[in-house]
């Protein structure tokens, strides 16, 4: 039988857009009213269509504009080869290349990552299996996210800025609400579980000084109970002394403590001093990273992101590792909408084990660009699309509006601390601040 070949690559569509978001806090300062997003759409030469959805910046658009014409003929079932040939063009790049920011700033995994998703939807299309047998079969028909939590201001974000729509009601009037001390935490975590049913709850720190948090982690834990899982992530700006102090404190009531220091080795010393487990998406964040790591047992969990770690099959490779090193596993996130959070259920359903949780920010965004509209959670759950390929279609309507807005905002790149320096002049971003 001769060989047989799969659909080759005939068309690479890019478009920015650019998604409503409320003004959150966060380590690095404050979300603008727009978090851009990037979606990629694959078209074959027998025009079939394959997306993606990645974190947006100019920088990243304009390398996946370059790795067009190497992509082009290139068969979606050849992923190893499509790496290889990325790999050649761009080189390879460090872990430092990641930067101090919470979110990741390499262009090459988020290049690896769009093309990778897209062509497995393809595949999966071609097949008709959904991406989740493609990554070995589904272990859950069912994927757990938890809640997150942020300090904010109060907005709505987008056209709104700081202003609210006084007609909004639930969780969407509470997405609008500040919160910007404990109380206000325990607020947003009662409409958003209310919401989504999240039965697990992480707040999104390193905005405030270390006591307030803490305070509001203990309010949460008043407000609903020892059942519910408990996690605090504040974006590495502690200091060891500080993490050892406050971990101390919240021993009797984290499930784990995220990110507290920075460098694995400060992760390192304060996971000796505490009880309670640490989990990363900071300082263990590539496969180079991972020596380093077992030797000096940096992080007891690794928050995987498709996104950063090169796409869904790296990510099964990282599960793999973790097994072997006694690591667990769970996801990390950023602002998203239906593209990534089908990716993120699919990796979710076939990873063997997921003892915890999922990260989404998918709460915090209103608007969508698939034709299914918004996913819904029940019990804070994600049920594993059983369509072929990611089981999403692209809203080509929503995608020109969005990409109109991703236009009119001005927006190339996400920038917090320009954005909190509009509200506290002067602020600057201290990879280190308690």
């Amino acid at each position: 039988m001769p060989y047989k070949t799969g659909p080759r690559i005939k068309e690479i569509h890019i478009t920015p857009i650019a998604i409503v978001d409320p003004p959150l806090l966060n380590a690095a300062g404050l979300h603008a009213p727009y978090a851009l997003r990037t979606i990629v759409e694959l078209v074959t030469d027998d025009s079939i269509s394959g997306i993606s959805e990645i974190p947006g910046n100019k920088d990243i658009d304009m390398a996946l504009e370059e790795a067009r014409a190497l992509l082009i003929g290139k068969d979606v079932f050849q992923l190893s080869e499509i790496r290889q040939v990325l790999t050649d063009h761009f080189g390879t790049e460090t872990a430092a290349q990641r930067g101090e920011t919470p979110w990741d700033q390499r262009k090459l995994v988020h290049i690896f990552s769009a093309i990778e998703v897209a062509c497995l939807d393809v595949i999966g299309k071609v097949t008709g299996r959904p991406v989740v047998d493609l990554l070995g079969g589904k272990m859950r028909d069912r994927v757990p996210f938890s809640a997150y939590l942020f300090y904010k201001y109060e907005g709505a974000g987008g056209t709104l800025g700081f202003g609210t729509d006084p007609a909004a009601q639930g969780w969407p009037a509470a997405r609008q609400a500040a919160a910007l001390d404990p109380a206000g935490i325990v607020a947003q975590a009662k409409a958003m579980c209310a919401e989504f049913g999240f039965q697990s709850i992480k707040l999104k720190g390193g905005v405030f000084e270390p006591q307030q948090e803490v305070d509001a982690m203990f309010a949460l834990r008043d407000a609903f109970g020892p059942d519910v899982p408990l996690r605090v992530d504040p974006n590495a700006l502690w200091k060891v002394e500080t993490a050892i102090y406050y971990g101390k404190q919240m021993e009797p009531i984290l499930e784990y403590l995220e990110d507290p220091v920075r460098g694995q080795a400060n992760m390192a010393a304060v996971r000796k001093a505490l009880k309670t487990p640490l989990a990363t998406n900071m300082c263990t964040t590539s496969f180079a990273d991972i020596p380093a790591s077992i030797a000096i047992n940096s992080e007891d969990i690794i928050l995987s992101d498709h996104h950063f770690w090169g796409g869904l099959r790296s990510s099964m490779t990282l599960s793999g590792i973790c097994e072997t090193f006694g690591r667990g596993l769970s996801m990390h996130s950023n602002s998203h909408l239906g593209i990534s959070l089908a990716a993120m259920v699919h990796l979710g359903a076939a990873l063997p084990e997921v003892p915890y949780a999922l990260d989404t920010h998918y709460p915090w965004q209103s608007d969508e660009v698939i034709t299914s509209g918004r996913f819904t959670f029940e019990e804070g759950t994600v049920r594993v699309p059983q369509e072929p390929g990611l089981g999403v279609e692209l809203d080509r309507e929503a995608l020109e509006k969005l990409h109109q807005n991703y236009l009119d905002c001005g927006l190339t790149k996400r920038d917090d601390e320009t954005e909190m320096q509009k509200v506290q002049p002067g602020w600057t971003f201290q990879s280190v601040r308690w």
